[in-house]
C-alpha cells in the first residue's frame, strides 16, 4: 500500500499491531483521526501513555487498578474466603457484571500453553498458592479450552493435598467458549452450580 505521508504510514503501522486490526482498518481509523477536533485526538493519546505508565496491578489479586490493591480485594464485604480463580481481568469483569458473586479474584494473567511458550512460572500461580493458606475455597473458573484444562489440572495437582476446597464452575459453558464472551445468566449459573473439581475429571 502506497502512503501520501510517512507520518501516516508510520501511525498505520502502530494501530494495525493491535489484535484484530489489519492495514485497511488502521488506514481508516488514523484517517477519522485526523477528522476529529484535535483535542479529541490528544486526549486519546494521552490516555494511552496514562495507561502504559500509571496502570497498577493489585498486589493480592493482580487484576488491573489505580492502587495498591483493587477496590474488591480491599472490600471488607467481600467474602475473603472464596476466591475464584481466572485468567485475566476480563473474566473479572465479565463475572462482575452479573452482580451475583461476593468472593474475591486471582488473576493468573494467562493459561499454560506449551506451544506459546507459557508454563506455569509465567503465571501467578505461587502467590495463588499462599493465598490460597488463607482460604475455604477456591473456585476454578477458566475457559473450557484445552489450555484452560491443562492450566486447571496443573493447578489441582499443586493444591490437591491442602485443606482447600477446589471446585470449578458447571459446565453450562461451551467447550472452547471464553468466560468473557457467556451471557450474564449462564455465567452466573455456572458459578452458582460449581462441582468439586476432582469430580469433574471422571466426567
Amino acid at each position: 500500500m502506497q502512503y501520501p505521508s510517512r507520518i501516516l504510514e508510520k501511525a498505520v503501522d502502530e494501530i494495525s499491531q493491535l489484535p484484530g486490526i489489519g492495514k485497511r482498518t488502521a488506514l481508516r481509523l488514523a484517517l477519522q483521526m485526523l477528522k476529529k477536533p484535535t483535542s479529541q485526538t490528544e486526549n486519546l493519546a494521552k490516555s494511552l501513555v496514562s495507561l502504559v505508565n500509571d496502570i497498577k496491578y493489585c498486589k493480592k489479586c493482580h487484576a488491573i487498578c489505580d492502587s495498591e490493591l483493587c477496590d474488591v480485594c480491599s472490600n471488607p464485604m467481600r467474602n475473603h474466603d472464596l476466591i475464584c480463580v481466572v485468567e485475566d481481568i476480563r473474566d473479572v469483569m465479565a463475572i462482575e457484571n452479573t452482580s451475583q458473586y461476593k468472593g474475591v479474584y486471582h488473576v493468573l494473567g494467562g493459561k499454560i500453553s506449551p506451544m506459546d511458550g507459557i508454563g506455569p512460572q509465567q503465571l501467578k500461580i505461587d502467590s495463588l498458592v499462599k493465598r490460597g493458606a488463607d482460604a475455604k475455597e477456591i473456585i476454578l473458573a477458566l475457559s473450557s479450552t484445552m489450555e484452560g484444562d491443562t492450566t486447571m489440572f496443573y493447578l489441582y495437582k499443586v493444591l490437591k493435598d491442602t485443606e482447600i476446597t477446589l471446585t470449578t464452575i458447571a459446565r453450562g459453558i461451551g467447550i472452547g467458549d471464553e468466560l468473557e464472551y457467556t451471557d450474564e445468566v449462564t455465567l452466573v449459573q455456572s458459578i452458582q452450580r460449581r462441582v468439586p473439581y476432582a469430580a469433574s475429571l471422571s466426567n
